[in-house]
């Protein structure tokens, strides 16, 4: 290693107690779970709720809510492909795992967590919704205007994915100077 690369990387933060380590990967698996139950939750109260054909505004027609079944990605793209999707959300799962036994950091802890949450949400809805296994299609109930329909995984996505790239770009910032 070079001195360059040490400086950016002092042992300090390189190793962890395995006390530390144990505190992080529990507390990301925890925000996982906590993600899952938040998520799965809702989507059980917008279907006992809502209905597809009906749209309740809660900010005008900016935000409202409205039951639906995507069986594709974001925006219903790549519909006919739902089982690709289920790979690629079980995937992300156990990427999400394997990460949070390597996490060194509170705020990549929280992140993990919250990615791996959502990605395992989505691979549930994708595995074992109907219409059947590996081709179920995810329930969407936060209507964006006329834009998408979507649900808290895809929030939790969207945020940690920005604070993500955040926490890389000021890493890489700390690196140069």
């Amino acid at each position: 290693m070079t001195s360059s690369q040490s400086e950016a990387h002092p042992p300090a933060a390189r190793k962890l107690s395995s006390a530390r380590r144990r505190q992080l990967t529990g507390g990301a698996l925890l925000i996982a779970v906590v993600v899952v139950l938040i998520d799965q939750g809702t989507k059980v109260w917008a279907e006992a709720t809502l209905t597809e054909r009906e749209r309740i505004p809660l900010i005008g027609d900016l935000l409202g809510l409205q039951l639906a079944y995507n069986p594709g990605a974001a925006f219903s793209f790549g519909e006919g492909f739902t089982w690709v999707f289920a790979l690629l959300a079980v995937a992300a799962t156990v990427t999400g795992i394997v990460f949070a036994f390597r996490v060194q950091r509170v705020g990549w802890a929280i992140v993990i967590g919250a990615l791996g949450g959502a990605a395992a949400s989505h691979a549930g809805d994708r595995l074992f919704r109907d219409p059947g296994f590996a081709r179920g299609h995810v329930v969407d109930f936060l209507a964006y205007g006329n834009w998408f329909i979507g649900n808290i995984a895809d929030i939790v996505i969207f945020a940690a994915a920005i604070t993500g790239a955040v926490f890389m770009i000021r890493a890489g910032d700390e690196s140069t100077e």
